[in-house]
């Protein structure tokens, strides 16, 4: 069990490293150039693999906090690739199989992080926040996969934004939690967060069609 958890870890490790400094690169270069296409698969292969084994180990060590964080990054780098396939969503293509699956496990998952860090003692604000935002996550896909009619233009590209980006923002949680012990709870955890999501709106308001409202 010791070998197999030591190898596991170093696959999380090389994982999340390829993924903490492919994402920028996906992120400046030209998007739907061939670039962006190869360094975005190679950041969404690299979180498949950073959060299935960090799922892993947190469940062999009774790390629930981990287990969830892996569980977000997880769910959100599948929502941001998946959106892909949503560029005709209500214009003659209705939801698949796997998106309602996809969405209603989510939507269990992060309705009990949420109810497990409000009513955990001490008080979790950071399954709060991770539990908060996946909610709202799975909720919006929900009701656009329920409205009627053609979704509004760009929208599955800022889910796609928001996806990959929010993804990028959990594991860079995790490895602050795990790796920068001077900084304290539960700002560690937060800081990201905090951060990256401006950066988040800035490339969602300068992809989005003009005139259209912004949707995290």
């Amino acid at each position: 069990m010791e070998t197999f958890l030591l190898l596991n870890r170093w696959l999380h490790i090389a994982a999340g490293f390829t993924g903490f400094f492919v994402a920028p690169v996906a992120l400046i270069v030209r998007k739907g150039g061939p670039a962006h296409r190869l360094w975005g698969k190679v950041f969404f292969w690299a979180m498949l693999v950073a959060g299935g084994t960090a799922i892993v180990s947190a469940s062999l060590k009774g790390l629930t906090f981990l287990l969830l964080t892996g569980i977000f990054s997880l769910y959100l780098a599948q929502f941001g690739y998946r959106s892909l396939r949503h560029k005709r969503m209500g214009a003659g293509q209705g939801p698949a199989l796997y998106d309602w699956v996809s969405v209603l496990v989510g939507l269990l998952i992060f309705l009990g992080t949420l109810a497990y860090g409000l009513f955990s003692r001490p008080f979790n604000p950071v399954l709060v926040v991770f539990g908060g935002i996946g909610l709202m996550t799975t909720v919006r896909q929900l009701r656009g996969f329920w409205r009627p009619g053609p979704w509004p233009a760009g929208q599955w590209l800022r889910n796609h934004i928001s996806g990959f980006v929010g993804s990028y923002i959990a594991a860079v949680s995790a490895f602050s939690v795990t790796s920068l012990k001077f900084i304290v709870f539960p700002l560690n955890f937060l800081w990201p967060t905090l951060v990256l999501v401006p950066l988040l709106i800035w490339f969602q308001r300068r992809h989005a069609p003009k005139g259209e409202a912004v949707k995290l």
